[in-house]
């Protein structure tokens, strides 16, 4: 696969094609120092992967990654930066990875394999009007700063949130990661999507199943995909046995 990458600085695009002249599959069809060259070259090159820097001089990678994904034919798209508050703006994009700097290898490695280009029905998804609040838009992921960088999991795939001192389990299809969100902020957030069943707990409506009781005659609720049951606090049976009905 052709791969472009995009950094105003000259180590890091460096860096970067060294890593990725190593792997096989994969080659490094040009470099860019700032957006313009960048959706210049996207156009000349035609490459299937960009990595794209995000805080650049001028047109930042965000702008750069919205006017690319407008193409007939968009690359996938692959942020670094070093600025990890930027996961979800970029998730917004649709991004196929999303790394840290530094970059390891690994993480690149895992990035890349997961890469595919983007589909018409995607790039329309993704683009959006350029004077469109960024903030007014709800999240459509949750992100979790993990060992191999940001992790960015679907709202779809995930099961539930539960508490644990001062951290947020999440727990989605493939795993769970942690996060820093309350539950008060995530019901806040997605509220209609979230039922509480206990002070430290938060399921997804969605795959919620229904109610039974353990040995202790204590009600748990059943979820799909999730072999593990959660206790229901007795404040919440009520309007929990109402949700199950309409579902």
């Amino acid at each position: 696969m052709k791969v472009l990458i995009v950094d105003d600085e000259r180590l890091a695009r460096d860096r970067l094609n060294r890593m990725v002249s190593t792997l096989h599959d994969y080659e490094v069809v040009g470099d860019a120092a700032n957006g313009e060259e960048a959706l210049q070259k996207t156009l000349l090159l035609d490459p299937d992967i960009v990595l794209l820097d995000i805080r650049m001089p001028g047109m930042d990678g965000l702008s750069v990654g919205k006017k690319m994904t407008s193409l007939e034919s968009p690359p996938a798209l692959i942020f670094c930066t070093a600025f990890s508050e930027h996961a979800i703006a970029a998730f917004d994009l649709l991004a196929s990875g999303y790394l840290l700097k530094p970059v390891r290898r690994d993480a690149l490695v895992d990035a890349l394999s997961k890469v595919g280009r983007v589909n018409r029905v995607q790039a329309a998804s993704m683009h959006t009007d350029e004077d469109e609040d960024e903030n007014a838009r709800a999240r459509t992921h949750i992100s979790a700063k993990t060992r191999r960088g940001i992790e960015l999991i679907p709202l779809t795939e995930v099961r539930f949130f539960q508490a644990d001192h001062k951290y947020v389990t999440v727990r989605h299809e493939n795993g769970e990661v942690l996060i820093d969100d309350t539950l008060r902020d995530l019901e806040d957030e997605f509220g209609d999507r979230l039922v509480r069943i206990h002070r430290n707990a938060l399921v997804m409506t969605h795959h919620l199943e229904g109610l039974e009781r353990d040995s202790r005659g204590h009600y748990q609720v059943r979820m799909r995909g999730v072999e593990e049951r959660l206790d229901v606090s007795r404040r919440h049976i009520s309007g929990l046995r109402k949700l199950v009905q309409t579902l």
